[in-house]
């Protein structure tokens, strides 16, 4: 029976692939102690495959295939916020995260010479221990070998569990205190007082209304859309919102006072509808230049993206999945409808055009030749072109009709399937070497791998908190970003529940992982030019 299984798996290897993503993800729920592997325990379970079966192969483009949908994910995603962290802090926090990343390298090349553990080996450590499936592929076209995935499946586990335990105790000591989360939308309606009336709404706005946006007007019994030229009058009323609500009760307490329900209650002229976005023609504008239907007034109230409440403000974009809450008259409530596409299913869709070129654009600066002069060539590869392509992509967002980003549901599975591919077809490929290595040096290479990851991470939470005194908040997300794994990132959050761990992270990881990617090509052909 098991020769059966044997054969079956070693002469079918996309049912070996899905068989390793499949079972892998069940033991990736698998939690001890508030831990678990996720989609890293994919890595494990195809070693374990390829053991059993060791004429498994997975064989072609599926497992690189499966790394570019992963890092263009990534790219797209984060493109905005990488480009912001170019200037300002994310300098010194990238300066900060190099300086880690680059001390970890030198660990892993002087333990790994000091202990006579293969270069291959110990490029797969490094990039194991910084969780990097980017690094991984470069050490591989490199040394033109198994030997970095070997490495690099000893080194994971830790690389995943390290910085989390290191954040928990680094955590511990400092006891930081955030404030609570707070709404990002508020709402509030206004009467005005008499010593503002015969004022235009243009010049309230660049005084006491200053900080909000007003979105509707009620004058002479009747609710209407404003316009910047609109005059005020005594006993008129104002419905505002605005991010923070300190702002409505200031400008309620300067310009006349609260009256809630005085404009909501009249649905007559002007309604309240939420819809889904839809469309691809009001996404990845503006709200400023966003395109309304004419022939009536409407006013785009408010937009909920996903768990979370935004002020739509003149520079904000909408994205597919959006529900925006839209001021119309009841009666034009269905081309409102048609207008923004209204359908749940743009969550999950995007454009394949855009997906492809930008993939191909991705691969092909992949491939460019960088002369290094005393070194060699090197490349970007299929690590690092796609994912600067996508940085690029998602930082532009949109040309002309070119829509460049997806909806977050969509991107997390485009990510996380690629990754569990790319991971495995590494672990079935190498399951036969690792057993063999562990048994040989196993315990050695751990032990280099938990340096590495030590290293990296008490530089960057121990220079970045008591040296260059970074919040908080920020130097935990810098950590992640550093070391790479999302789930780093999720624990990271827990410790310090404000968005900016998210902005760290973004800021970091897409400039780490080329650093890395590089530099695993730069050790690579210095060893190859030494041994030649």
């Amino acid at each position: 029976m098991l020769d059966l299984a044997r054969d079956i798996i070693g002469s079918q290897p996309i049912l070996t692939a899905f068989l390793a993503i499949g079972v892998g993800y069940l033991v990736g729920q698998i939690s001890v102690a508030g831990f678990s592997l996720g989609v890293g325990a994919v890595l494990f379970v195809g070693l374990a495959i390829g053991a059993f079966a060791p004429k498994a192969q997975i064989i072609g483009p599926i497992g690189l295939t499966g790394l570019i949908m992963f890092l263009y994910g990534i790219g797209i995603l984060y493109g905005r916020q990488f480009f912001e962290g170019m200037v300002g802090v994310g300098r010194r926090y990238n300066l900060l995260a190099l300086v880690a990343c680059l001390a970890g390298l030198l660990v892993a090349l002087g333990l790994g010479h000091v202990f006579g553990i293969r270069l291959g080996h110990t490029l797969g450590l490094y990039a194991g221990s910084m969780t990097s499936t980017a690094a991984l592929q470069a050490a591989i076209d490199v040394m033109k070998n198994k030997d970095p995935s070997i490495g690099y499946s000893i080194a994971y586990p830790f690389g995943v569990i390290g910085p989390i335990l290191c954040i928990y105790f680094m955590t511990r000591n400092v006891r930081p205190k955030f404030p609570a989360k707070t709404q990002r939308f508020h709402m509030g309606e206004i009467a005005i007082g008499e010593s503002f009336a015969g004022r235009t709404l243009g010049e309230m706005m660049a005084g006491p209304l200053g900080g909000v946006q007003v979105t509707m007007l009620r004058q002479g019994g009747r609710n209407f859309v404003p316009s910047a030229d609109s005059v005020l009058a005594a006993g008129d009323a104002v419905m505002v919102t605005a991010e923070r609500e300190d702002d409505i009760a200031r400008v309620a307490l300067q310009i006349g006072r609260l009256e809630p329900g005085r404009l909501a209650r009249d649905r007559a002229d002007l309604d309240y509808i939420r819809v889904f976005v839809g469309k691809a023609s009001v996404v990845g504008v503006p709200l400023s230049d966003l395109p309304m239907p004419a022939g009536y007034p409407t006013h785009l109230l408010h937009v909920r993206r996903y768990d979370a409440d935004l002020v739509p403000a003149p520079d904000l974009m909408l994205e597919f999945g959006d529900r925006v809450g839209v001021l119309a008259p009841p009666e034009k409530k269905e081309e409102i409808r048609r207008h923004f596409g209204d359908t749940v299913k743009a969550a999950a869709e995007f454009s394949y055009v855009s997906l492809g070129l930008g993939m191909v654009m991705g691969v092909l600066l992949g491939l460019i030749p960088i002369p290094i002069p005393g070194i060699g060539i090197v490349t970007l590869g299929i690590g690092g072109g796609p994912l600067i392509v996508a940085l690029i992509l998602g930082r532009l967002r949109r040309t002309g009709p070119m829509l460049w980003t997806m909806p977050l549901p969509a991107n997390i599975v485009l990510r996380n399937f690629g990754l569990a591919m790319f991971l495995a077809t590494v672990g079935v490929n190498a399951g036969q070497p690792f057993v063999r290595t562990v048994s040989e040096s196993g315990f050695t290479m751990l032990f280099i791998g938990v340096a590495v990851l030590l290293t990296t991470v008490a530089i960057v939470l121990l220079v970045g908190h008591y040296v260059m005194k970074i919040p908080y908040d920020d130097l935990v997300g810098v950590a992640s970003g550093a070391t790479g794994n999302p789930a780093i990132l999720v624990y990271s959050t827990k410790m310090a529940p404000t968005e900016r761990p998210d902005i760290g992270y973004a800021m970091i990881f897409p400039s780490m992982t080329l650093v890395k990617v590089i530099a695993a090509q730069i050790v690579g052909l210095l060893a190859g030019g030494a041994a030649g």
